[in-house]
């Protein structure tokens, strides 16, 4: 019996892995299918990285690192090459290595798979099948570790941060990136990123545009582009033909949940992550999410806190020999937020709350509230879909019976 199965070893499996050990949970298992720990973290070598955690700019591999050499310094276990095949809800773990296929049990499981990029077949772009159109994450990995260069003149469909910051790259390696194109009237990307990465390097970003035709049979030739208006509508005659080598799509990452689906956990439609309580316990009993899997993350930083968090709530679940707290409010929201996590909260229990405003506002107000008590009044100069907005509500202050609000208004 293993205490806490940890499912990836990625920035959230590795964090939380350290956080349990520290707090004097020995009987720690990682589980990661790659021959090697750190998750996409070895593949993204630009710097930016650990400016909140550890008060200075790294690399990937060298955030992955520190977390890494704690691992090997506590003496955590951890297989590489290994498959989870399944998981249950009675906590039972299928993997699959060289060893062959085996089954362990768990007291408890975190959910730490990351997430998965958006394929151009997902898109269903009008036109042929040629080589040249790739995820953005897929042309990292042959830049970045394989030394591979994509293409020669290369078209980034989506403003994702990881386009942007290829777009950087590739310009970087001796490609001439044309352009940028997002179907948005704003950037998909963070703020730094956009001016780095775009403005730098006078590289130029389209709003308003989607991609009508992919031209070529054998290899990309070029795209056509139409105009979008207001509302996201075509706009007639507005289809023009850019040539291009390399078509790189960056468009969005879905959180990889087919093993929590197996074990029965509810997935929210607009995260596409597992359900879970303020405690980052899923609906499933001892199976807990952080990370990627929960929701897709704009720093890595806040992964690593978020997967602390858990660990600690895994820590009390082992202590309280299973315990279950059965008393649970819910959260409503305004239509300005397009999501809003956790799904529910635990009464008189410290919460961290995370959520993204459905489009770019400027002077608002955030205002929490339960009934008629305003637990949190929060002043923006502005709040853009692409930055996670956390709010953290401290120790008995969200109280029985009363579920709680989360609303955005702007300023007086």
């Amino acid at each position: 019996m293993i205490d806490a199965i940890i499912i990836g070893g990625g920035p959230a499996g590795l964090a939380a892995a350290v956080e349990l050990k520290k707090r004097n949970v020995d009987n720690i298992l990682i589980i990661e299918r790659e021959n090697h720990l750190g998750g996409i973290l070895n593949q993204c070598i630009h710097d930016g990285f650990g400016l909140s955690k550890f008060k200075q700019s790294l690399t990937g591999p060298e955030y992955a690192s520190l977390y890494i050499d704690q691992v090997e310094k506590l003496n955590i276990k951890y297989l590489l090459n290994t498959m989870v095949l399944e998981i249950n809800e009675n906590k039972e773990v299928t993997i699959a290595s060289k060893k062959g296929i085996e089954k362990l049990q768990a007291k408890s499981i975190l959910l730490a798979m990351g997430c998965r990029e958006r394929t151009a077949g997902m898109l269903t772009i009008p036109g042929e099948r040629p080589a040249g159109v790739l995820t953005a994450g897929v042309a990292q990995n042959y830049v970045n570790l394989h030394n591979i260069q994509v293409g020669k003149e290369i078209i980034i469909l989506g403003s994702g941060d990881i386009g942007l910051i290829m777009a950087r790259r590739l310009t970087l390696e001796g490609a001439h990136v044309k352009m940028v194109v997002e179907i948005n009237s704003y950037p998909a990307g963070l703020p730094r990123n956009v001016l780095q990465c775009l403005r730098d390097y006078n590289i130029p970003l389209l709003l308003n545009k989607s991609i009508s035709q992919i031209h070529g049979k054998n290899r990309i030739e070029g795209i056509s582009l139409e105009d979008l208006d207001e509302n996201g509508n075509i706009i007639p005659n507005s289809e023009k033909f850019y040539s291009c080598d390399t078509l790189v799509l960056s468009v969005g990452l879905i959180p990889e949940n087919e093993l929590s689906k197996m074990a029965g956990v509810l997935i929210d439609s607009k995260t596409n992550g597992p359900q879970i309580k303020s405690n980052y316990e899923t609906n499933v009993k001892g199976i807990f999410a952080a990370g990627n899997v929960l929701q897709v993350h704009d720093l890595v930083d806040k992964v690593s806190d978020e997967a602390e968090r858990a660990a600690t709530s895994i820590c009390k679940y082992l202590e309280e020999n299973e315990k279950e707290n059965t008393e649970l409010l819910n959260i409503k929201t305004d239509s300005n937020i397009s999501y809003i996590l956790p799904q529910s909260l635990v009464a008189n229990e410290e919460a961290t709350i995370s959520f993204r405003v459905r489009r770019p506002m400027e002077n608002v107000k955030i205002i929490v509230k339960q009934g008629e008590n305003e637990i949190k009044k929060i002043s923006a100069r502005k709040a853009i879909p692409a930055e996670m907005i956390q709010i953290k509500i401290p120790e008995n202050v969200i109280k029985e019976s009363v579920d709680l609000e989360v609303f955005l208004c702007p300023k007086n």
